[in-house]
């Protein structure tokens, strides 16, 4: 499970949430990383600095048609990179004080992950996951997922795939998608329990039949043998079956058949 207090965590790991995805917005991204960034550099002429070379690089990334942009963008990066080396060549002691603009640079260079991996351990982990979350565009689900399953320990490239992969079931009810959430954090969801899931959004099910469902989904043995023998008792033999094998496409069939 992730530290989200304080974590190292190294460029490439950084670097699966662009790999995995080709819905990461580079100007989202940028504006995002910086908002973490660029209030931590402490001088506040470098700040200042820092501030105008990203708002002429964001400029650039919301219009890429226009090369005078791009243009402009390059020569403010690099008024920026040749300001920080300038300091470090001129700083006597240890520590120059450009950590978190040298991060920054990186950032504008479009090197996000190494930026990331630069200013984490002083920023911590949380700020950054959230800034690379939300410029993938994913809808209020998709980010919820993902940043549950980043929680639960899994990598970027797993927690941004299996969100893109479920996020088309958005529109489910609450409750199947706590189910399918769940299961996807545990690594126990397959196409079978898809299936299954989208008979139940589709069977209209009623609250009451939503909740046994639910149940049914979770495999309670008293309430699978009882969902059982009432198929028996309307002469449904082979879903009675099959329920009690563990086969999960029974489930919204016997669900349905609680009174509403």
């Amino acid at each position: 499970m992730i530290d989200y207090d304080r974590r190292n965590h190294p460029a490439a790991w950084w670097a699966q949430f662009d790999e995995s995805s080709n819905r990461l917005d580079a100007g989202t991204l940028t504006d995002a990383l910086s908002d973490v960034i660029t209030p931590t550099i402490p001088s506040a002429l470098l700040r200042r600095e820092a501030e105008i070379a990203t708002e002429t690089v964001l400029r650039h990334l919301n219009r890429p048609g226009s090369e005078e942009a791009a243009e402009a963008a390059s020569r403010a990066t690099a008024r920026l990179v040749a300001t920080v080396e300038r300091i470090n060549e001129r700083s006597t002691g240890d520590d120059a004080g450009t950590a978190e603009a040298y991060a920054q640079c990186l950032l504008l260079q479009g090197m996000w992950a190494e930026a990331a991996a630069e200013i984490e351990p002083l920023t911590g982990t949380v700020p950054l996951i959230r800034a690379f979350v939300s410029a993938l565009r994913l809808d209020g689900f998709g980010i919820e997922l993902t940043l549950r399953l980043l929680k639960a320990g899994q990598d970027p490239a797993v927690a941004v795939r299996s969100s893109l992969a479920v996020g088309r079931y958005s529109w489910w009810p609450e409750w199947l998608l706590t189910i399918v959430t769940e299961r996807v954090i545990a690594g126990t969801v397959d196409a079978e329990t898809i299936n299954a899931l989208q008979r139940c959004a589709f069977a209209e099910l009623s609250p009451s039949q939503a909740r046994m469902a639910k149940r049914l989904f979770n495999a309670e043995p008293q309430l699978v043998e009882a969902a059982a023998a009432r198929l028996e008792n309307l002469g449904e033999h082979p879903a009675a079956r099959l329920l009690r094998d563990g086969d999960l496409g029974t489930v919204a069939f016997a669900a349905r058949l609680i009174p509403v």
